[in-house]
């Protein structure tokens, strides 16, 4: 999952370029919306996600079949799903390219933010106790190599979970000790983690890597005795009626956590509407509230021209479009498979793709979810 967290950069649909593509003509009479055939064996209706048109939830929808025509009359034709929940409804749901609602597709690095909502679990359950805790309360020996330096005991889950640890890992330098490449084959990766150097204390320093969710997921596994990957089936997929999903386990018998997790746009759209909902669906609390407030919370700011912050494993942005700005959050994952969440708006946006190592897929996925901020109408 290395370079995956260059996210979704400056804008490569111009807005001139928009409009010549207007040209070409609308398909608005043809655009199907949600769930408009109730009776359609390929899109029947999702339990707490009922239909309704753009036009109840005061969004445009001649803006909306724009987008989609665009979308369709530009190639390169590696873009995947759209779908747009609003108000606790699912208001868009497009398909391209031969996908289907069925279809499940790599988000990549946007796994990242699934894992911490299984560690929001995991604390539910009280098998870790809190994110203040050292991560080697979790690798005793002699099962595990303990660290050479007193430095790596002042690691915290939290430490982890905002990519601070201070570990020797950077997976935007192909010259780190700790790069993805130099450990996924490996054996013992916790042992490998152990064994790098602290370059800096923790939780000074955002640096991304795939050693952090790696870890993370190594104490959620630990503590339950379970691959994460069938925690995940029994705590988060099967309560939001997700049944067709893959995550890639390595061979040392891990599920990678950092990535590799294959789930429709729809329901990867769900884990956006739980967060929204503060943990809860169709009435039932999957994590707590507590535990979603806390993973949202920036924790480190950043500015590369395109995130302006990161909590726990999810990254924060404020968008300005037609003079009003929000405030998102959002997953991300190389390709340009992005969930975004405006709390404000009660609005999901979740995009899938496949410009996997390209950089247009994540400059693509931004302005589609511009467009669709253009979308809301202004109370």
């Amino acid at each position: 999952m290395p370079n995956a967290r260059r996210q979704i950069g400056s804008n490569e649909i111009k807005m001139n370029d928009l409009i010549r593509v207007l040209a070409i003509g609308l398909l608005a009479s043809t655009t199907c919306f949600g769930q408009i055939e109730l009776t359609d064996k390929l899109r029947r209706p999702v339990p707490e996600l009922p239909w309704a048109d753009l036009t109840s939830v005061k969004m445009s929808n001649d803006t909306i079949a724009k987008l989609i025509q665009i979308i369709n009359s530009n190639p390169p034709n590696d873009f995947r799903g759209l779908v747009v929940i609003k108000d606790n409804k699912l208001v868009v749901e497009e398909y391209f390219n031969t996908f289907w609602r069925e279809t499940i597709h790599d988000i990549r690095s946007a796994g990242k933010s699934v894992t911490s909502l299984l560690l929001g679990i995991a604390i539910d359950k009280g098998l870790v106790r809190s994110t203040e805790q050292s991560i080697y309360d979790f690798f005793p020996s002699p099962k595990f190599n303990q660290p050479k330096t007193d430095g790596h005991r002042n690691i915290k889950i939290k430490h982890l979970l905002a990519m601070s640890s201070g570990l020797s890992a950077d997976d935007d330098d192909d010259n780190s000790l700790g790069r993805t490449g130099n450990w996924l084959t490996e054996n013992h990766w916790v042992n490998f983690a152990s064994s790098l150097p602290m370059i800096f204390e923790p939780g000074k320093k955002f640096v991304y890597n795939d050693i952090c969710p790696m870890l993370v997921g190594a104490i959620i596994e630990e503590t339950s005795g379970k691959k994460l990957s069938d925690f995940a089936k029994e705590n988060l997929f099967s309560p939001l009626g997700i049944k067709e999903y893959y995550w890639y386990t390595a061979p040392n018998g891990s599920t990678v956590p950092m990535g590799n997790l294959y789930l429709s746009t729809l329901d990867f759209a769900k884990i956006g509407q739980l967060v929204i909902n503060k943990g809860y669906w169709q009435g039932k609390k999957i994590i707590s509230s507590t535990w979603i407030n806390e993973m949202l919370i920036k924790q480190l700011d950043i500015d590369d021209g395109v995130a302006s912050g990161y909590g726990y494993f999810w990254w924060r942005a404020t968008k300005n479009v037609n003079s009003k700005k929000y405030d998102c959050i959002y997953a991300s994952g190389n390709g340009g498979n992005v969930l975004f969440i405006v709390p404000t708006e009660n609005l999901v946006v979740c995009l899938t793709s496949s410009a996997y190592g390209q950089r247009y897929g994540h400059r693509r996925s931004r302005d589609i979810f511009e467009f669709v901020l253009r979308s809301l109408k202004k109370n």
